[in-house]
């Protein structure tokens, strides 16, 4: 099965769990247009079904996102967007003086079996900190509390934890007898 992802990263914790399933999967490294909306679940499918246009064989992708609540879940589905265009810093600029920082990371795996799409989710539950810390990690996560870590703190232990491992243990059951 194929894992079509930009991210190195992404494939290799992927790949990790999905042998504890006994599943193989390899990394196709593509870019792929990425339709606009408000839901996570919606972006992922419509991108499969644009993939499926020219890959018949079975794959997966993953979209995920940041949802700040007293943000009404901003940047949400547009957080690579907003990471690359205000990054950590431009979060914690909008949450100074805001008490809420109740947050969460959402992950979304879009499965084309060969004939239709399914999509399985992962969340996990934190807090915005008030300040960037920690070296490791991507995207948000020197700025995603979980528990008393940011996800960058917690290195290699966030893959234990994180949103993404949820959705792919979700998947992986799934398919197990499939393969």
């Amino acid at each position: 099965m194929i894992f079509i992802t930009s991210n190195e990263g992404k494939f290799r914790e992927a790949k990790a769990l999905a042998e504890k399933f006994s599943i193989e999967i390899e990394w196709l490294r593509m870019e792929y247009e990425e339709p606009q909306g408000f839901e996570l679940e919606e972006i992922a499918k419509r991108s499969a079904e644009i993939i499926a246009n020219r890959i018949k064989e079975p794959f997966f992708i993953e979209d995920s996102g940041l949802f700040i609540e007293a943000l009404k879940g901003f940047p949400g589905p547009y957080s690579s967007y907003v990471f690359k265009t205000i990054g950590n810093e431009g979060i914690l600029k909008l949450m100074a003086g805001i008490e809420n920082r109740k947050a969460y990371f959402k992950a979304v795996i879009a499965y084309f079996d060969g004939s239709k799409i399914r999509t399985f989710d992962g969340v996990v539950y934190g807090e915005i900190a008030l300040e960037i810390r920690g070296e490791k990690g991507f995207g948000f996560d020197p700025i995603f509390l979980y528990g008393r870590q940011t996800f960058a703190e917690m290195g290699e232990e966030k893959n234990l934890v994180s949103h993404r491992r949820i959705a792919l243990e979700k998947f992986f059951s799934s398919i197990k007898g499939e393969f």
